[in-house]
């Protein structure tokens, strides 16, 4: 690629993802039903006609979105696996780093959350949803990879099959943890138990099953 050619191409790439932050923004204010491409344009500076050259619709934009998120939380993932010898300790640091992953970014989980409702074309190579099942991989290969540990250095127990499986197990257990976090706060509030007290205990009672 020539240098003009390849600084068109950097300038493209920055300009998308200066309307993904945009888009981020007004999802983050509105809503994701309620915010317009309008909304998004007004943001980001640009016209209309310009957003559309990029992303068509909304839902290009939250599969975006998504596919940034995914690639923040493997991270997080990561970084949490690199802070602890043991397996299980890994796998409960996994849990919290998700858990605090919705907290803080909660326009990620929404866009997460609503792509998993919705129906995704996995079969097409060059789609975004086909990405995405790439990306959500590499999310659970650390998870994966934290379990093989643990039963490597015998913190975890030997019997616990496919690997991959129990993976996917924990983090749907640990997706429903997270709903209720973003969507229970004033019930569990009004019952007197902390957020916090929550979480530990569902990350607890999750590894329970699996510590040798």
């Amino acid at each position: 690629m020539d240098p003009i050619e390849s600084r068109r191409h950097e300038e493209k790439e920055r300009r998308r993802e200066d309307l993904l932050d945009a888009a981020e923004a007004v999802f983050a204010e509105k809503g994701f039903d309620a915010a317009k491409m309008d909304d998004i344009a007004r943001t980001a500076r640009v016209s209309r006609a310009l957003l559309y050259l990029y992303f068509k619709d909304k839902r290009e934009l939250q599969l975006a979105l998504c596919l940034r998120g995914l690639d923040l939380l493997r991270q997080r993932f990561a970084d949490a696996r690199s802070r602890h010898a043991r397996g299980v300790d890994q796998v409960k640091a996994i849990g919290r780093a998700y858990l605090g992953f919705v907290q803080e970014f909660p326009v990620y989980f929404d866009a997460l959350a609503r792509a998993e409702a919705q129906h995704t074309d996995l079969e097409e190579v060059d789609s975004v949803c086909h990405r995405m099942m790439m990306a959500g991989r590499l999310v659970h290969a650390e998870t994966v990879a934290a379990l093989v540990a643990g039963q490597r250095d015998a913190s975890l127990r030997p019997d616990l099959g496919d690997p991959l499986r129990v993976a996917m197990t924990l983090w749907g257990f640990t997706h429903g943890v997270a709903q209720l976090v973003m969507t229970k706060s004033e019930i569990f509030a009004h019952e007197g138990i902390a957020l916090n007290a929550f979480i530990n205990d569902a990350i607890d009672m999750a590894t329970r099953s699996i510590a040798r």
